[in-house]
């Protein structure tokens, strides 16, 4: 990692609570690296050799079976991924591959696993990042069990205004389809939902979505009652 890019790492919710010389440790035996699009990080049942951070760009993480693929979530900056393997020393439970040219910090999975025992501050962040992952997958259970596909497009919409600042506008990163997949849809049906949301108070333009009458997409979406964690 060269000199320039530490202040920006340092400031990563994993190592910005380390101590110096310990943070250090880390820097000297990780690497900071520029991935093309479409590029496959690791694959379902590989061993976890590295903690992936990605600073900037986009990933998606999927499992695939019986020759399909499903989206099971899509990573934007800045945040880990797969922590619980590296933690675990377990396999992969999920691929990876970049959607967008992506900068990834890669730190060895047994550096991580021995600093987690000699910093109280690395293991209270990383305690903090698996909770955090946890609610997620149940915030996740819970919109696929209780809402139909437009009623999940809506909240995902809702959610995603609310990181892009609140301004009633958001913009899609990521292509439709693999929307339609993370949300356990067709794109058929993608295409659908966001008809249904014209009559809820969305306009479409493309990637650009625009929030007309939130009132009214809130009470069709009926968002989670929890406000979303604060990553």
């Amino acid at each position: 990692m060269r000199a320039g890019e530490k202040p920006e790492i340092s400031q990563l919710p994993l190592f910005r609570e380390m101590g110096d010389s310990d943070r250090e440790r880390i820097f000297a035996g990780s690497f900071l690296q520029v991935f093309p699009p479409q590029l496959t990080l690791f694959e379902l049942g590989q061993h976890a050799d590295f903690l992936h951070v990605l600073v900037d760009g986009l990933v998606e993480l999927y499992a695939s079976s019986a020759g399909r693929d499903t989206t099971m979530r899509i990573v934007e900056p800045v945040s880990s991924f797969i922590l619980a393997a590296v933690v675990t020393d377990m396999p992969y439970l999920m691929s990876a591959r970049t959607l967008v040219a992506s900068r990834i910090l890669l730190v060895p999975a047994r550096l991580v696993r021995e600093m987690i025992r000699q910093d109280v501050s690395l293991m209270e962040a990383t305690m903090r990042e698996l909770a955090l992952g946890y609610r997620d997958l149940v915030r996740a259970l819970t919109d696929m069990k209780l809402r139909q596909s437009a009623e999940r497009l809506g909240n995902l919409i809702l959610q995603q205004e609310l990181r892009q600042g609140g301004t009633g506008k958001v913009r899609l990163r990521a292509e439709k389809r693999l929307l339609a997949s993370l949300l356990g849809m067709t794109p058929e049906n993608l295409s659908r939902a966001f008809g249904v949301l014209g009559q809820h108070g969305v306009e479409v333009d493309g990637a650009q979505l625009k929030i007309t009458d939130r009132a009214a997409l809130e009470a069709f979406a009926r968002p989670d009652p929890v406000k979303p964690d604060e990553h």
